[in-house]
C-alpha cells in the first residue's frame, strides 16, 4: 500500500481559513460540488448548527463527483469563491476545498484521513434525504456510517423514499430518534438521525437550468 505524504498542519489551516479547530470542537461535514452553492445549502447548515448542536459545519467542496459527468462542472476555485459568498451570512460555517489538498476522491476516504489528522474532534456527516436514497451507489458507503455518525436532512420529494432506502434499512437499529438529535454528535456510530423542517425546493440543477452561464468558461 503507497503511504500518503504527511501533511503539514499549516496546510491544512489554511485550507480551513487559517486555523485549526481545537480538541472537542463537534463538526458537520456537508460534501458536495456545490455547482453552485444554494440557499438550502445554507438552510441545512443553520438547521445542523441549531439541532445537532455544533460548533462549525464545513462546505467540503469537492473537485469532481465521481458519480457525475465533469462536463458542466465549473472550475473548483469558482465552486468555493461561490460557496463563500453563500456561506458569508452563518460565521460558523467554513468553505473549503479540502479533498483536493488531501487527494481525496471517496467520502470514505476523506473522513478515514481527517479522523487521522484531527483526532479528537467529533464530527458528524452532513446530507439531503435524496443522498440517503443513494448512497449505497457510494463507494465503501458502509464505512462512512462506521466512521462517524450521519444527520439526515429532509428534501422533497425525497422523504419516505429515503428512510425506505437500502441505507435506512441497513443502519435502521442505529437510528437515534429526532428528539435525540443533540446527542448525535456524541454517539459511537453507527448511529444517525433524520431531521424534518422547512423544505427548500432549492437544487444545484435548477439554478444550473437557469443560469446557463454557470459553468461555462469565463471569457
Amino acid at each position: 500500500m503507497t503511504r500518503r505524504p504527511a501533511l503539514a498542519p499549516r496546510r491544512l489551516a489554511a485550507s480551513l481559513g487559517g486555523w485549526l479547530p481545537p480538541r472537542g470542537t463537534r463538526i458537520g461535514l456537508l460534501g458536495g460540488s456545490f455547482n453552485p452553492a444554494h440557499e438550502a445549502h445554507l438552510q441545512i447548515a443553520r438547521d445542523a448548527l441549531k439541532r445537532l448542536g455544533l460548533d462549525e459545519v464545513w462546505w467540503l467542496v469537492s473537485p469532481q463527483n465521481p458519480l457525475k459527468p465533469a462536463q458542466g462542472m465549473a472550475e473548483l476555485d469558482r465552486r468555493i469563491a461561490a460557496a463563500r459568498e453563500v456561506a458569508s451570512r452563518e460565521p460558523r460555517i467554513r468553505v473549503s476545498g479540502l479533498e483536493s489538498l488531501l487527494d481525496t476522491v471517496y467520502s470514505a476516504q476523506t473522513l478515514r484521513r481527517l479522523l487521522s489528522l484531527l483526532p479528537e474532534r467529533r464530527f458528524v456527516w452532513l446530507m439531503g434525504a435524496d443522498n440517503l436514497l443513494q448512497i449505497d451507489r457510494w463507494q465503501d458507503w458502509t464505512q462512512i456510517f462506521h466512521l462517524v455518525p450521519v444527520a439526515v436532512f429532509d428534501r422533497p420529494p425525497y422523504s419516505v423514499k429515503a428512510l425506505s432506502s437500502k441505507a435506512a434499512r441497513r443502519f435502521s437499529t442505529g437510528r437515534l430518534a429526532e428528539g435525540k438529535a443533540r446527542s448525535l454528535v456524541k454517539t459511537p456510530p453507527p448511529a444517525w438521525v433524520f431531521i424534518h423542517g422547512r423544505k427548500n425546493p432549492l437544487s444545484a440543477t435548477g439554478i444550473r437550468a437557469m443560469r446557463p452561464d454557470w459553468s461555462a468558461e469565463d471569457r
